[in-house]
C-alpha cells in the first residue's frame, strides 16, 4: 500500500492552502491559555476515559480491547437529521444518543448474551441481526445500518484470517508504537482508510484508525501492550463536533459562503473541498493549541509532554461540545454521511 502523508503533514498542507476555513493563531493561543489550569485535572487526563464515561469498559483486558475495536469499527455518522427526532438507546434506565447510543447498544447486547464483540460472531452477522442489536428505542433508526453490517463482516473476517480473531494480537504486533499500530490498522482494514485528494495531492485523516489506537491506549491505561512511547504523534480525530467547538472558541473561522451553506443544512460528500478544509484545519488548529499549551508550561518550568497531547485534547473538546451544546447552537456542524466519522 502506498504511504500517504500523515494526518499531521496533510493538515499542515491543507491549512496552508485553505480558502473557506482558516486557523486563527491568536485564537488557538487563547484556547491554550484557557486550558492551562484544566490540563492538570483528571478531566484532561487518561483516567478520565474510564471514570467520566460509564459505558466504557472498566477492565484492562483482552475483552475490553475487543470492545474498543468493535465500537471504533462502527464509530461513524451518528448525527440526526432533526434535533427533535433522534435515535435513542435505553440502557440501565438511561437514554443515550449519538456515539453513546452505539456503546449502549453494544453493552445491551452483551448483557443479553449476544457475543457481539467476538470476531467469529460479527464476521457472519446478517443484516437482520445487526438491525436487532443496534435497534433504536425511538422511530428513528441508527444511520447507515447496511454500511455497519458490511464493515462488521469485513473487519471480523480480517481479524479471523490475519490476527487469530483478536485485535489484541494486532496491538502486540505494534511493539508499543502508536504509529506502527496505526499503519497495521489502515493497511489491513479497508474501512479505516480515511483519505482524500486536495489540490491534486493525496491526504489522510485516519479519524477512526487514530481513535482506535487512542482508545486502546486508554482502555489499557497506557501500560503493558497499551504503552505507546509515541502516543503524542497522533493528531486529534477530525469529525464534525471538534470543528464546531473550535469555531465556537474562535480558534478557527469559516468564510461567509461556507457558513451560509452550513446554515442551509447542505450535506457535503466525503472528499468535497469544504469538508477536507474543515477537517484538515481542525487538526492543524489543535496541533497549535497543544504546542501553545506545552510552551506555557515550559515557561513555568514544567515539562508536560507526558500529560498533554492531541488525544487528550480531543477527548476534552469532544466532551466540551456535548456539555455546551446550547451555547454552540449558532454554529452549525458540517453534515456528511460516510463511514469515516
Amino acid at each position: 500500500m502506498e504511504a500517504l502523508p500523515s494526518p499531521l503533514e496533510s493538515a499542515r498542507f491543507i491549512a496552508g492552502r485553505s480558502r473557506d476555513v482558516s486557523v486563527d493563531e491568536e485564537g488557538a493561543r487563547k484556547v491554550a491559555e484557557s486550558l492551562f489550569d484544566k490540563a492538570s485535572e483528571a478531566a484532561f487526563g487518561l483516567s478520565g476515559w474510564k471514570s467520566l464515561h460509564e459505558l466504557n469498559p472498566r477492565a484492562a483486558s483482552e475483552e475490553a480491547v475487543s470492545w474498543v475495536f468493535l465500537v471504533d469499527t462502527l464509530n461513524f455518522s451518528f448525527w440526526s437529521e432533526s434535533a427533535e427526532q433522534k435515535c435513542l438507546v435505553r440502557y440501565k434506565g438511561k437514554a443515550y444518543s449519538g456515539y453513546w447510543a452505539l456503546c449502549a447498544a453494544v453493552n445491551r447486547a452483551l448483557d443479553d448474551g449476544i457475543p457481539i464483540t467476538s470476531a467469529s460472531y460479527y464476521a457472519t452477522m446478517t443484516l437482520d441481526q445487526v438491525r436487532q442489536v443496534f435497534r433504536s428505542d425511538t422511530e428513528v433508526p441508527m444511520p447507515l445500518l447496511e454500511e455497519r453490517h458490511r464493515v462488521l463482516n469485513e473487519s471480523g473476517t480480517v481479524l479471523l484470517e490475519k490476527f487469530g480473531g483478536s485485535f489484541l494480537t494486532c496491538v502486540k504486533m505494534s511493539e508499543n508504537s502508536a504509529q506502527k499500530l496505526l499503519r497495521l490498522v489502515v493497511e489491513n482494514f479497508p474501512s479505516y482508510r480515511d483519505e482524500a485528494v486536495f489540490e491534486k495531492k493525496k491526504v489522510s485523516f485516519y479519524k477512526r484508525a487514530q481513535i482506535l489506537v487512542a482508545d486502546t491506549w486508554s482502555v489499557l491505561e497506557g501500560k503493558g501492550d497499551g504503552f505507546f512511547g509515541d502516543i503524542s504523534s497522533l493528531t486529534i480525530f477530525a469529525d464534525y463536533r471538534i470543528p464546531q467547538v473550535l469555531v465556537h472558541l474562535k480558534a478557527m473561522k469559516y468564510s461567509e459562503d461556507l457558513m451560509k451553506k452550513l446554515r442551509e443544512g447542505t450535506v457535503f460528500k466525503s472528499g468535497d473541498r469544504e469538508e477536507v478544509e474543515i477537517r484538515g484545519c481542525s487538526i492543524w488548529c489543535c496541533t497549535l493549541i497543544c504546542k501553545h499549551l506545552l510552551d506555557l508550561y515550559e515557561k513555568k518550568g514544567q515539562d508536560m509532554r507526558d500529560q498533554i497531547n492531541a488525544v487528550l485534547l480531543d477527548y476534552y473538546l469532544w466532551d466540551y461540545a456535548r456539555d455546551h451544546r446550547e451555547d454552540m447552537k449558532d454554529i452549525p456542524f458540517h453534515r456528511v454521511r460516510c463511514i469515516y466519522y
